[in-house]
């Protein structure tokens, strides 16, 4: 079975601009160092991607894998699911919230569910389930602040 961890950060960016780099997959290798490529493999019909295929290598952990996106309307809230089993996963549940300061900022709430294929105590896998998380956050939060890399 499968914990769910939570994490959160604040972004020096509307919850547009934030959306728009989070749904801009195939450009995830340029500013996510575990990424290696990333291919949207589906889309509906407002041209959002429905399905992404992930190539991920960091360092211990190497895996290819395909998630599928649901989107609010309004992109506040983006979730997806890993479509079937992987080498390295069973399972794989997240989201990202996106709730709008008064200040112009954004607060980004990301939560992650995954279930391994592979054995790993609990701490560690907390610990890593973390680590992840802190990267992502932080990763997003600089590639959306740095001028002119989230066009």
């Amino acid at each position: 079975m499968a914990d769910s961890s939570t994490q959160s950060i604040i972004i020096g960016a509307s919850p547009d601009l934030v959306a728009a780099v989070i749904c801009d997959f195939p450009r995830y290798p340029e500013w996510t160092e575990a990424v290696r490529h990333a291919e949207v493999v589906e889309e509906y019909e407002d041209g959002y991607a429905s399905q992404v295929r992930f190539v991920i290598d960091a360092g211990v952990m190497a895996d290819e894998y395909v998630l599928a996106y649901e989107y609010t309307e309004d992109l506040s809230r983006i979730e997806w699911h890993l479509v079937a089993p992987s080498k390295m996963q069973k399972s794989q549940r997240g989201s990202y919230d996106l709730v709008g300061n008064p200040d112009g900022s954004t607060t980004v709430t990301y939560t992650l569910e995954v279930e391994l294929s592979v054995g790993m105590l609990g701490m560690f896998r907390r610990k890593a389930e973390k680590m992840i998380m802190d990267t992502a956050l932080k990763q997003l939060k600089r590639r959306v602040e740095t001028p002119g890399a989230a066009q």
